[in-house]
């Protein structure tokens, strides 16, 4: 898990995804896009124009420097990026032809931003609660992070947010969605991960296009995680035989791993909310997060003992200028997997085909948020107790 999160999506260019077409329609409906952000610099305050207008100009930089993947492949004297975009366009063939999931021009051109995240999401969480605070787009709905292209404006908000009281975490952001308004390109902030990471990363973003809930990042990030888990194990599957076999135990290397990682999390977040929960004083309340905050680092340690690949996870665990964790960063690992079980339950049900599944999710996500939450609770087999964490 990098710096916390993965595949998010950016906020400020995010839209509903629209009927593909030809590229024109695509350029005159982007056009349209630029266009009404634009009416909405005019209307907002000067916070928010400085805000849009960042998005804007990360969003340009983008889509203008992505070129073709044949002619950076013809161009590049880099054999590792060569082989590297060649295994892309077989990883994006699959995701069309194996997992129904779109058939669009994304992921087929390649930008080099010469940087190591495209953006940099803050979180932010009371100091005694674990709910995200969220904020609200006239086009993306209400979302609980609010994304940066900078690491520097990030920060800035980050300490508005903490001025404020509020618990904060930022996180560096490899990729993410513009759900299909926009031909996504590869880029060079995640070209070079591991190949099990790498497909299961393009799996993550195109799901995001396929089906999106305004106002429901938990039901997002989720479903699109159980989507890229589903597709990297089939991608395994029809490789050579010579390559799957350490595939698969990467794969699972990976799933272990995060599997420590988030039983660490998951005991810290149920005793953190006892501690809010109860009748104690804020003062009281205080001591108390801190000592759970102390165990659950201490945990760390002692599994990370016997497990050393968890030392990934070093960074998180650090925390921002090594204050370690804290409400927002546990709250940022929850949006991305708290309602995995639930869709992993959902892909069984339909034994794996999935465009029945991706109907069911539809259906899912025409619900109220309550009625869905309480499907998703079903199908998880838990208590209807609203967000878990995926153990």
């Amino acid at each position: 898990m990098r710096s916390g999160v993965r595949g998010a999506l950016a906020v400020q260019v995010q839209v509903h995804r629209g009927a593909r077409g030809s590229r024109a329609p695509r350029v005159r409906r982007a056009s349209r896009v630029a266009l009404a952000l634009l009416a909405l610099l005019a209307l907002a305050g000067c916070s928010a124009v400085d805000f849009y207008w960042q998005g804007l100009h990360g969003q340009y930089e983008i889509l203008s420097g992505a070129k073709p993947i044949d002619e950076v492949i013809d161009g590049a004297s880099d054999p590792r990026l060569k082989a590297r975009l060649a295994l892309a366009r077989e990883i994006r063939d699959f995701a069309t032809r194996e997992l129904a999931l779109p058939a669009n021009d994304s992921y087929r051109r390649y930008t080099d931003l010469g940087r190591p995240y495209v953006l940099y999401n803050v979180f932010a969480a009371p100091s005694l609660s674990l709910t995200p605070r969220a904020w609200c787009y006239p086009i993306a709905g209400c979302v609980n992070y609010r994304g940066y292209f900078t690491e520097a404006d990030a920060r800035a908000e980050a300490a508005k947010l903490a001025a404020q009281g509020d618990d904060v975490y930022i996180g560096g952001v490899p990729a993410y969605s513009t759900l299909g308004w926009f031909d996504d390109p590869i880029l060079s902030t995640f070209v070079r991960y591991p190949e099990t990471e790498f497909a299961r990363l393009i799996f993550h973003e195109l799901a995001h296009q396929l089906i999106y809930v305004k106002g429901d990042t938990v039901f997002n990030e989720s479903y699109a995680t159980a989507v890229s888990d589903e597709g990297l194990v089939r991608w395994i599957a029809v490789q050579p035989q010579a390559s799957r076999a350490a595939l698969d135990a990467e794969r699972q290397r990976s799933e272990r791993l995060r599997r420590a990682f988030r039983r660490i999390v998951g005991a810290a977040r149920v005793k953190l909310a006892d501690i809010y929960a109860s009748d104690a004083s804020p003062a009281a309340k205080e001591a108390e997060k801190g000592a759970a905050f102390a165990a659950m680092r201490a945990d760390y340690a002692r599994v990370k003992a016997g497990e050393p690949g968890l030392a990934g996870f070093d960074r998180w665990f650090a925390g921002d200028a090594g204050k370690g964790p804290n409400n927002a960063s546990l709250a940022a690992i929850a949006l991305y997997t708290a309602r995995v079980p639930a869709f992993r339950a959902l892909i069984a049900e339909e034994h794996g085909d999935m465009p029945r599944f991706y109907a069911r999710v539809r259906e899912l996500a025409a619900l109220p948020k309550d009625a869905r939450d309480a499907a998703l609770d079903r199908l998880a087999g838990v208590a209807p107790t609203g967000v878990g964490v995926d153990d």
